[in-house]
């Protein structure tokens, strides 16, 4: 039997009523017609400290997700991929490069990473034109911001129409970003609270302009701020949740969870995930939950590599369970501390060893993707969100289960 062609949804129709096997050419039709699914786990190439391969840092670590099976990429797109000390993406930029769509539209690297298979990506993206620190935005660089991010969307509008990729554009922790002495018993410096506000709202009218500025389909770009002090705050306190959030609009909120992972995961992780919902101003265009965990990990410093795999799986299953739309584990290659003192948040460490928690996110994707295809083959169309994440939280359970005497 010759294979099937890729077909468009009404060629399916018709081999629909002109086939015999009528059940197998249904479930190929919604697998080619339907949107990728989300499978909700991912991980990130943020600032990793070595790496293998003759390869650019950031296609490296991007081939490397791709064949863990993920459909999420996040990283960095700032001066620091390109021009910064660290130069965390490439070895080497053409200095011509002078914006965020610089970069994406035109250096080879970032261009390849967009260009494959993923369906989620995540920036932290942070325009060149302007100085970087959102707690000391100035009145004069909110042209500037605003033009370099309305650009970057409009062109990923415009490149990626019909693709079906998502795009979200963010920060790193904003709470530092808020507090840059790194003390949270310290409060805000003076105006850092009123200048992160009209950073966070010139972004989100960038982003809000573009889509509605440039003709696009099946493609979206969606902005997010991140919070990483929350838990300490549940009562009452400065920090981004309690006085930030609930006067912008964004699309949507990912936490960097560490304050949550300290006790009870699963009591935490509920609490401060319901407690930022709820500081969130309604945005009837998003559909479902708008929190999701942008990090989280056990590093190799404090945890052995098995106490490392199942508190993450208790995270997996507790942000699932909540209803989190993404949970990225911190991260691909270790970012912190040296050779001799590894930091150790990493799937794969510094001697290019995979950790048990790298095998444990190889077998989950392998699952879902099984999954979806039974699901399809035996329903005609693939499973819901609902239904997907009720079946991968009990799918995790499992696997958490064996790691138990």
């Amino acid at each position: 039997m010759k294979p099937l062609p890729a077909l468009a949804a009404p060629a399916c129709v018709r081999l629909l009523v002109q086939g015999s096997l009528w059940v197998m050419l249904w479930a190929v039709c919604a697998l080619s017609a339907a949107e990728p699914p989300n499978l909700i786990l991912g991980t990130q190439a943020i600032g990793g400290r070595y790496h293998f391969t003759q390869d650019e840092p950031l296609l490296e670590s991007a081939r490397l997700i791709a064949g863990l099976g993920s459909g999420i990429m996040k990283f960095s797109i700032s001066k620091q991929a390109c021009f910064g000390k660290m130069k965390v993406n490439v070895r080497e930029c053409d200095p011509g490069l002078k914006t965020l769509v610089d970069i994406a539209g035109r250096e080879p690297t970032h261009r390849a990473v967009l260009d494959m298979p993923f369906t989620h990506f995540f920036f932290w993206a942070y325009p060149l034109t302007t100085h970087g620190s959102a707690g000391t935005f100035r009145p004069a660089e909110r042209d500037l911001e605003y033009r370099e991010m309305h650009d970057l969307v409009a062109h990923l509008l415009r490149t990626y129409s019909g693709s079906g990729k998502k795009f979200y554009l963010g920060h790193w922790e904003g709470d530092w970003h808020l507090r840059p002495h790194f003390d949270p018993k310290q409060p805000f410096p003076e105006r850092f609270g009123d200048n992160f506000i009209a950073w966070l709202k010139v972004r989100q009218q960038a982003v809000d302009d573009a889509k509605r500025d440039t003709p696009h389909h099946d493609v979206e770009v969606w902005h997010y701020t991140e919070a990483n002090l929350v838990e300490p705050f549940l009562k009452g306190g400065q920090c981004l949740t309690n006085d930030i959030l609930p006067q912008v609009d964004v699309d949507f909120v990912s936490y960097s969870s560490y304050d949550s992972l300290q006790r009870g995961i699963r009591e935490d992780l509920f609490a401060t995930l319901s407690h930022i919902e709820s500081r969130m101003k309604p945005k009837p265009g998003v559909a479902g939950k708008r929190v999701f965990i942008g990090e989280y990990g056990f590093p190799a410093r404090r945890y052995t590599p098995e106490e490392q795999n199942r508190k993450s799986l208790e995270v997996m299953i507790a942000a699932m369970d909540w209803g989190c739309p993404f949970v990225l584990y911190w991260e691909l290659y270790d970012n912190e501390g040296s050779p001799e003192k590894p930091g150790g948040f990493w799937l794969i460490d510094e001697r290019n060893q995979k950790q048990p928690i790298w095998h444990t996110h190889r077998r989950y994707f392998e699952w879902a993707r099984r999954h979806v295809r039974e699901a399809t083959m035996k329903s005609g169309s693939p499973p819901d969100e609902a239904a997907f994440r009720r079946e991968a939280a009990a799918y995790l359970r499992q696997e958490l289960g064996k790691l138990r005497p």
